[in-house]
């Protein structure tokens, strides 16, 4: 919590003056009943109009005066609420930004939407609240307590009574409901990922006739936010009728009372209608304060989940004698004796990888599903760090790069293509943000997408629907070697991102980005993107069982010659 809450030091000028108009707005309200009780014991009950107009213009004045100040107290909380809630939006995505796919991991995506939307919604409606309900309330409650005192000591007992009983029950529901509502968040959590998962895959679903079962895990997965929510509001919306029912007995106890001491002369009428009224007062302020208990158990609930976040380790940093390269001379890679596995998880995904590639060099990487290809490629712009052994960029251990400066000059093409809405121009320069039109065609031009581009209504002004719906597969990968290409990297990694493109296209993609200078790391199934590599490097289950020159494979390597056949059969074999 004090996480959060040091968001709002910036903004305690504000948030003081809000509080001290509260306060004015406050005073004001409990002086009011006691304006009454003159008016109706010196002014109407001796029949003198100009102590009833006296004391009336006094009222209105009051009156006026607690609109003001409210108004001016909304203005000042709303301003340090919105300002919390942006500052706070703010930290909580660029703490997102810069995590490791390591912690992603330990995150949803629906969990981090949820977090950054609802929940730092809610703590932002909670500052508003404590600016200008939170604390009036229990204000309002002792000083219309001590007013009533003030006022009349023996029928202010009934009224004083009851508050100790409401305060303990208040507390006790606050507690309690703060696990229940945690619980809704964590369900919320679950509601988000379906409905992400079911709008992303809209088409598979319709495609394979899925909608009543989609709609079935949907209804199964609201059904228990319902649950939840019921549990938790069944709490605290019993907290509004005892509050009620205690303190409409506390009024009652002061008519009763009241009437006897008016009898016996003890009271007068003036005084038994100000117990009354702040009777009234500390019933509604009270009341609020049951509706406060609610909205504080779900930010106390939110601000756990936002401060998990915010305090969570980022595992891939920047060492503190990181080497400020500016720009990598050459682009060579080499891997000694690398060993990864995934945090959480027992088993090694890469062992003892060992080799070596030059600048320039278009190193071509084949294995079965699972055999670590991804793993090992992820390993170079160090989004996950090795567990043994070392790799070097130009010589130097890529640990001991600045991350920011290392993966500014690779350009990477991940298997999962990701476009986003906008035109193709803007997707190309989402690569470099100040390329110019030239430098993006000249991309274009070296992933064979140039031509296709210029067929499109408004050619580089196109907008790609959300995700590249309106492009077809290998036009959308095209693409996104456009993005990587255009900030001229020293090292390129494309990870399987050929597979939708015919024969032609891709060997006009690979020749092209022979001419570039540029190391060319290329994950891929298919022989023809491996015969023109420099090396070949075959993975098994984690393990590096053979590389060398397509040649050289196909006569050493089993596993190599058994692909090969498999695409080209065995009289291809004599023409290789």
């Amino acid at each position: 919590m004090l996480t959060i809450f040091s968001f709002l030091k910036k903004y305690r000028f504000a948030a003081v003056i809000a509080l001290l108009l509260m306060l004015v707005e406050l005073i004001v309200e409990l002086l009011q009943p006691y304006i009454i009780s003159r008016i109706i014991d010196y002014g109407i009950g001796h029949n003198d109009l100009s102590t009833v107009l006296n004391w009336g213009g006094v009222l209105i004045g009051c009156s006026i005066v607690a609109f003001t100040v409210g108004i001016l107290s909304s203005f000042f909380a709303s301003h340090v609420s919105q300002s919390f809630g942006f500052d706070l939006r703010e930290r909580l995505y660029d703490k997102i930004q810069a995590f490791s796919f390591a912690n992603f991991n330990r995150f949803p995506e629906s969990s981090l939407i949820t977090r950054l939307t609802n929940d730092v919604m809610q703590l932002q409606n909670t500052v508003f609240m404590s600016l200008r309900i939170m604390l009036r309330a229990p204000l309002l409650v002792i000083g219309s307590i001590v007013m009533a005192f003030i006022v009349q000591p023996k029928l202010a007992l009934c009224l004083a009574a009851a508050v100790p009983f409401l305060a303990v029950f208040l507390l006790w529901v606050l507690k309690k409901g703060e696990g229940l509502f945690r619980s809704v968040q964590q369900q919320l959590d679950q509601v988000n990922s379906v409905m992400q998962q079911n709008l992303i895959g809209m088409r598979i679903i319709r495609v394979f006739v899925r909608m009543k079962h989609e709609s079935k895990r949907f209804a199964h997965s609201s059904e228990m936010l319902m649950n939840r929510t019921v549990s938790a509001l069944r709490l605290t919306e019993t907290t509004m009728p005892i509050v009620l029912l205690v303190m409409n007995a506390s009024v009652m106890a002061v008519l009763w009372f009241g009437r006897i001491e008016l009898d016996n002369s003890g009271a007068t009428v003036g005084e038994v209608v100000a117990i009354v009224n702040y009777a009234t007062r500390t019933t509604a302020a009270l009341s609020i304060m049951s509706m406060i208990v609610v909205n504080f158990s779900r930010a106390r609930a939110s601000a756990q989940r936002i401060e998990e976040v915010l305090i969570t380790e980022i595992d891939l940093k920047d060492s503190i004698d990181s080497h400020a390269v500016v720009k990598l001379r050459q682009g060579s890679i080499s891997f000694e004796n690398v060993s990864f596995q995934y945090p959480d998880s027992e088993q090694s995904v890469l062992r003892n990888i060992s080799f070596e590639a030059k600048s320039g060099q278009t190193i071509a990487i084949m294995g079965a599903t699972g055999s670590g290809k991804s793993s090992l490629v992820q390993l170079i712009p160090r989004l996950y760090d090795v567990q043994g052994g070392t790799i070097t960029i130009d010589g130097i251990d890529n640990r001991q790069l600045k991350l920011e400066q290392l993966r500014k000059q690779i350009g990477y093409v991940p298997q999962d293509i990701m476009l986003f809405t906008g035109s193709v121009e803007q997707n190309i320069r989402w690569g470099k943000e100040d390329a110019s039109l030239e430098e993006i065609i000249e991309a274009a031009k070296l992933a064979q997408i140039h031509e296709t581009i210029m067929k499109l209504p408004e050619q580089y002004n196109t907008i790609v629907g959300q995700k590249g719906v309106n492009l077809s597969g290998g036009q959308k990968q095209r693409l996104t070697i456009a993005r990587a290409l255009v900030r001229k990297p020293i090292i390129l990694l494309l990870d399987d991102s050929t597979s939708a493109l015919d024969v032609k296209t891709e060997a006009a993609l690979l020749s092209g980005l022979k001419h570039m200078n540029c190391t060319t790391l290329l994950i891929t199934q298919k022989i023809s993107s491996t015969a023109g590599a420099d090396q070949i490097l075959l993975l098994d289950e984690g393990e590096l069982i053979a590389q060398g020159t397509h040649e050289l494979l196909i006569k050493e390597s089993s596993l190599y010659l058994r692909i090969y056949e498999s695409q080209f059969g065995k009289e291809g074999i004599s023409h290789a």
